[in-house]
This record gives C-alpha cells, structure tokens and sequence, in this order.
C-alpha cells in the first residue's frame, strides 16, 4: 500500500514554530537592549530604596524626628535653589545607574590554583582506587577528576574543605583496612592540622569528606539542666546527637548538643572508664562528674597520683572520703565492697517482703578512682592487694545497688587495668592526642574523624556502650587551687561546691544511730598525704553486710 503524505498543516508546523520561537527570541534580546539603561537604573533605585529603609529601621525612635526634619529642610533649600530639583533628579539618576550596574562576582567553578590541587589529588587515589582488569577504570593517570570528583570546596587558603569523591564499586570499603588507606591519603593531601570527617555510603559508592569546626572551650562548669541519674559527660557537634542543654557560655547562653551518660539501676553502661595523656583533662572530667552528683548522691574520690587534684572537695557536704595514700584507699574501696553488699542485701528482702528498697540504699554512690596503676604499684611492692581487686563487687553488681565507678588512667598503662576493670567500663572515653589506633582500641571502634597532635585539654572523643564514636569536649573545671586556673573558672567551681561540714555535723554523724565509726586510716611514712574525711556516709547503716 502507498504511503499517503502528511497535510500540509501538519508536515510545516514544527517549521513555523522554531521560525516563531526564534522572532520571539530576537524581539525579546532587542527590547533587552533597547531597555538596558531603564532596566539598570531601576534596579539601582531598588538598591537605593533598600538601603533607605535598612536606615530607617537602624535608627533610634528618639532620632527618627530630627532626621526627618533634616531631610525636609535639604528638600526645601533643592526645590528654592534655581534649577535644584532637576539637578536633584539627575544626581538621583546618575548614582542609581551607578549601583544598578554593580553586580556580584559568582563563582562559577574552580580556579587554576583549586584545580591543581584536585587533579595532584585524582593521581594520588589512582593506584587505591583502580584495577589493571577494568577496561573504563573511573581512576585513571591522566583520566578526567570531574567525573570522580564533586561538590567540592576551598577556604580562603585554597585548601579543601568539603568534596565528595565516587569511586568505583569494586573497591573493598567494607574494609577498615582499605579505608583507613584513602582516608589517611586524603589527610595528608587536603591539609594537616585539621579534623576531618569520613561518611562513606558504601550502597551509593560515595565517599563525602568534610572539615569540622573545632569544639567550642567556652563552657566552663556549671549546673546542667539534667534529671538524677544523668551526667554530662561533655559536648559534641551538633548533628552527631539529638539533644541539647542550655547553657552560659562565655559569649551567651546558646543550646549545646551534649554527651549525656546515664546511670542507675537501668543502665546499660553503669561504668565509665577514661584514658588520656598527662594535661589532657581526665582529672578535670572526674571533678566535673564529681560536681553534678554531689546534689543527688555521696561521692567517694581515690587519688592514686598524690597531687591533690581534689582538694578543694575535702570536708563537703556528700563527699565521704578523699583518699591519696594506699592504706586510705584500701580502708575506703573496702568500705565501698561491703556497702555495695549491704545495699544488695537489704534491698533482696525489702523485694522478698513485698516493700519498696530502703531510701539508703537508693541513694546514689560514686566512686572515683583516679590513676590507680600507682596505688597497684605501691600495694605490690609493699604486699597488699591490688586496690583495683577491691572494685569487683562494685563494678559486678553497681548497678543494681546504685553505685558508679568511674576510673580515669593514662594510656601507659592501660596494661595494669585489670580484667574487671576493662570489662564493666562500658562507658569510654578518650582525652588528648592520640594515634586512631590507640583510640580505637579503648574505645572499641575507630572514629570517623582524624585526630589532631595538638587538642585542648578536655577534647577527645567517646563511647557509651555499643553507639556511635562521638568527638567530645569536657567542659572546664580546673582544680580551682591551682594558680595557673583563670579567675572566671576558678569561681565557676566554686560556686558548685557544697558546703563544708562543721564540727557540730561531724559529731551528730559519728554519734547517729546506726553509721560507721571513722576507722583509724594511719598512712606509712612511705605513702603519699592523705586527705581524708570520714568514711561513712551521714545516715547509712554499717557497711559490715548483714547476716543472711
């Protein structure tokens, strides 16, 4: 059968609508030009008249009459002036066209000096991201970056600050291995000496590097707006957490997102175990925890360095004891064992009689262990045990008595934690600088960001239980003795501290119905100073567990 030809409407009509698109375009392109300076002008005056009411808006209400009669008054004098108000529209005119013609530079794309540095990057992850048996590797020497790079950006040092990277699906980024490689490259090229962030989309293909800003020091100590059994441990970034707290910062009050550790009998993590190097803010993180239980428990420090780092604790309300000699803080860590077995005790048969548990032994119970490798070493060159021994039953069965333990040491010795120790501190954190691997290994995953050689003290990083690697940043709380502290933080702790127990209280305490009498602590003359208070909490039973 004969094709039959299309009408005549039909075969000419895509023809006259291109020619009528194109006398549109013309006439528009035309107008343009011939409307240039009216069009500029008015965007001037649009400029002009935002300027004037921003002005406006600036001003003061008890000026804004004076300046409206100063601008009558110049009004007056252009239109009494001969040939004033036309020189007065000229003038108006002229510097109308003068902004309108003003526009900002956008930038469309990298310059030579930005794309150098992605092209030296592109070469640099040919050889990790690349296989001799793929016939259109994305990674090739010489090979086109924009196709593998994108959404990229410089600071005004030209050096990267954010850039997405897609990388062929072959590679191995299941591997921590083969990651740790790429990231490690992408430090060194981008830039050291900042803190990157390494989000990889292993279903999309996609690696996304940025640069974090550094964690604000500007919070110092203070009240936190938490419920018993929550502690601030530190902030974090704002995206990394979903909940913020208010507070007074030394630029204002703002909304900190913050690492919030929480204790008590339904705890998963009832534990908490920092690891830091000398100066980087583990004795300034047992203060700060220190600081929030004392309104809702009784506090029990055990300082094994022997500097009175917690000095300025001795003889307050709720804190029972301040122990740096051996013979103290194995009385005291003994005491804890056995109270932690009189709580359990006395609340299996309040459960048995059908009654809620005892209010004694609800009462939270911290005990805080600081550097206790040094009080190890000491017991095992003078034949006593392990103060750590002593932690078992607290750390086995705290939770269910209310009882914390919070341990901080160095990361030298990391190796004389003993097992206990290291298996029910689920709660982990970081201070100072420190090799990814090391933190890894205390914390039990790698973070995701790269980690500077010089911190602040207080910034690290941690860990609650099995959740995320979150940066961190204690805030300050200097032992407010020590003369290098600042007087703003000096005074931010003590504004936290309870008050002191008086010789009246301390007598009502030793003569209680029912409380422990100070046992006799003499220290050896070869043991570090003590500072003690009494050892027996206020109002507790003896710790001596009942028979059973």
């Amino acid at each position: 059968m004969a094709r039959r030809p299309l009408p005549r409407i039909l075969s000419s009509g895509s023809a006259q609508i291109a020619r009528s698109r194109e006398i549109a375009r013309t006439a528009a392109d035309s107008a343009t030009d011939v409307l240039h300076p009216l069009i500029t002008i008015s965007r001037g005056l649009r400029k002009l008249a935002a300027t004037a009411r921003a002005k406006w808006a600036a001003t003061p209400k008890e000026r804004r009459g004076p300046t409206l009669f100063l601008v009558a008054a110049c009004l007056v004098v252009v239109a009494l002036v001969p040939y004033g108000p036309l020189l007065a529209l000229v003038a108006l005119m002229g510097v109308a066209a003068w902004r309108g013609h003003e526009r900002p530079v956008v930038k469309t794309g990298p310059d030579d000096a930005e794309v150098a540095r992605l092209k030296g990057l592109y070469e640099a992850l040919v050889p990790y991201l690349s296989l001799p048996e793929d016939p259109e590797p994305l990674f090739a020497h010489g090979g086109d970056w924009s196709a593998a790079f994108a959404d990229h950006a410089f600071d005004e040092d030209g050096r990267l600050t954010r850039l997405r990277i897609s990388y062929p699906p072959y590679f191995t980024d299941g591997e921590p291995a083969a990651r740790a490689r790429v990231e490690q490259l992408l430090h060194a090229k981008s830039g050291r000496g900042r803190e990157y962030l390494f989000d990889w989309d292993e279903e999309g293909n996609r690696l996304t590097m940025r640069v974090l800003p550094a964690l604000s020091t500007a919070i110092a100590a203070q009240r936190f707006v938490t419920v018993p059994g929550e502690t601030v441990l530190g902030f974090t970034d704002a995206d990394a957490v979903q909940r913020t707290v208010p507070v007074q910062a030394s630029d204002g009050t703002e909304d900190a997102p913050a690492v919030v550790w929480r204790t008590g009998p339904r705890s998963t993590e009832p534990h908490l175990l920092a690891v830091g190097q000398p100066g980087s803010g583990t004795s300034s993180l047992l203060r700060s925890i220190a600081l929030q239980a004392l309104p809702y428990g009784d506090v029990l420090i055990v300082e094994g360095s022997g500097t009175g780092e917690y000095a300025c604790l001795v003889g307050r309300d709720g804190v029972l004891a301040v122990e740096c000699g051996l013979t103290g803080a194995l009385a005291s860590l003994e005491w804890a064992a056995h109270e932690t077995e009189r709580r359990l005790i006395a609340a299996n048969r309040a459960r048995q009689s059908g009654l809620a548990a005892p209010e004694d032994t609800r009462r939270p119970l911290w005990i805080l262990l600081d550097r206790p490798s040094v009080l190890g070493h000491l017991a095992a060159a003078d034949g006593r045990p392990d103060p750590q021994d002593l932690l078992q039953v607290p750390l086995r069965h705290g939770r269910a008595a209310s009882v914390t333990v919070v341990v901080a040491e160095q990361f030298d010795c990391l190796d004389a934690l003993t097992e206990t120790v290291r298996s029910h501190t689920r709660a982990r954190v970081v201070l100072g600088p420190a090799a990814p691997e090391l933190i890894g290994h205390v914390l039990g995953a790698a973070p995701h960001t790269t980690p500077v050689p010089d911190v602040p003290p207080g910034r690290g990083y941690a860990r609650l239980g099995a959740g995320p690697v979150l940066r961190l940043q204690v805030p300050a709380t200097p032992d407010p003795y020590d003369d290098a502290t600042s007087a703003a933080h000096r005074q931010a702790v003590l504004e936290l501290l309870p008050a002191r127990r008086t010789a009246e209280t301390a007598a009502a305490v030793a003569t209680a119905p029912g409380s422990a009498p100070e046992p006799d602590l003499d220290l050896d003359a070869d043991t570090a100073p003590t500072i003690r208070t009494e050892v027996a909490p206020a109002g507790l039973p003896s710790p001596v567990p009942a028979e059973g």
